[in-house]
């Protein structure tokens, strides 16, 4: 393995973040935010164990909710089988049962799905993720049926260090060591042998068998890995919510976690870690605050695809790399520019989007001199005004966004001319 994992920067770095992680409850004490703080742990897991397979090693899965969902259901028969001859210990350490179930579904399923790559294999996964998702109402026995699976995580009658994990705050601290050990894991992987060559079965399957390696085992291996995280991932969400549904094995779940890898960047090992964070924040902060928050969701997907491909963690590189060539400075006043007017932009997109909503779902349609409250404003509807300056306030900021935003991609393609002609 490379040392490059355990050297003092890296300790450094991973310590940092380590305490960083234990520091946040003391800073945000709100439940609420606590709460927010254990989704964020848990999808880091999860998308980095899909982006074992996306990023790593070239494989498009629908079919990933699989492996975090069984994960999660094997938990939860595990807690209540223990019930009241289990204690503390034994329920932090459940997340290696779920892992383990996870890595035998991936042995399992893995064989079948990894015979072939590329289209045939995101086929195989999408149809084997709902043949999965299917058997949850079908074997309500083992998956509980519409109602799912629940138990309590605070087991026995006696306590460990004082920890019970009853409280939210404890169940935050049990995610985040099981998180960051899964994180380094995964992390010491990628420069292990088998995570060099699934990057070159990635990039030149053709040329990987030629050198010898079978590339149907170096899939089916990660595959396995992948599913092992994945079910440590499920348990600590079986665990936190002490309850799991067929929800978690469908569909849904598998797109959320292949869209937080892809905006986050497949290119970059914490990219995922940044598209977790970012999504879960829009799925319940910005989803309790708003009805339409997958419109913005879609839009943001939309926006990510066609103006940064990379996902955010290639942005982030640019930008390190402009720093380092002593060219960042000289973007900073551009990218202020263009601030305002991308936020006056968004401003009339929302107003016209939360106004459009509330006319479809019918709240001041023909309710004469009545109100409706959007965005925290008593608006009439049925009125053009409250339209005429949303689009007034829209087009103002397409307006600016162009005009500031075509000087600040002149000076971003400069900066850039000059970056790889420093490089060259």
């Amino acid at each position: 393995m490379n040392s490059a994992v355990f050297n003092h920067g890296r300790l450094l770095l991973w310590g940092g973040f380590l305490a960083l992680a234990f520091a946040l409850p003391l800073v945000f004490k709100s439940g609420f935010l606590v709460s927010l703080l254990c989704q964020i742990g848990i999808m880091v897991v999860f998308a980095l164990s899909y982006n074992m397979l996306l990023g790593q090693t070239g494989l498009l899965s629908f079919g990933h909710a699989v492996y975090y969902g069984i994960g999660a259901f094997v938990t939860m028969h595990m807690l209540n089988i223990i019930g009241k001859d289990g204690g503390p210990l034994t329920t932090a350490l459940l997340p290696l049962v779920g892992g383990l179930a996870g890595m035998l579904a991936g042995v399992v399923l893995g064989y079948v799905t990894t015979k072939k790559a590329g289209t045939t294999f995101a086929m195989i996964s999408l149809g084997i993720g709902e043949l999965v998702a299917a058997c949850a109402l079908m074997f309500p026995g083992f998956f509980g049926g519409e109602g799912g699976v629940s138990g309590n995580r605070v087991v026995g009658k006696g306590n460990l260090l004082g920890f019970t994990w009853g409280p939210q705050v404890e169940m935050y601290g049990l995610i985040v060591l099981w998180a960051f050990l899964a994180t380094v894991a995964m992390f010491a992987l990628t420069q292990t042998p088998l995570g060099r060559m699934a990057n070159a079965v990635r990039d030149n399957p053709e040329r990987a068998e030629f050198v010898g390696y079978d590339t149907q085992r170096v899939r089916y291996l990660m595959l396995i890995l992948s599913g092992l995280f994945a079910g440590i991932a499920g348990s600590l969400t079986a665990l936190n919510y002490e309850i799991v549904t067929s929800e978690t094995l469908n569909a849904h779940t598998s797109g959320v976690v292949l869209l937080m890898t892809f905006v986050g960047g497949i290119g970059f090992f914490y990219g995922p870690i940044i598209g977790a964070i970012l999504i879960s924040v829009m799925q319940i902060v910005i989803g309790g605050m708003t009805h339409a928050w997958l419109l913005y969701f879609g839009l943001f997907f939309l926006f990510m695809v066609l103006m940064a491909p990379g996902g955010i963690a290639s942005v982030i590189a640019i930008q390190r790399n402009l720093w380092l060539a002593g060219l960042f400075g000289r973007m900073v006043p551009h990218y202020l520019a263009v601030a305002l007017p991308v936020l006056i932009l968004l401003a009339g997109l929302v107003g016209l989007i939360e106004m459009s909503y509330a006319l479809l779902a019918g709240e001041g349609v023909g309710a004469g001199d009545t109100a409706t409250k959007v965005m925290k404003m008593e608006l009439h509807l049925n009125t053009p005004g409250p339209w005429l300056a949303a689009l007034g306030v829209t087009a103002a900021g397409l307006v600016l966004t162009r005009w500031i935003g075509g000087r600040t991609r002149a000076a971003w393609n400069s900066a850039l001319a000059t970056l790889h002609g420093d490089k060259s």
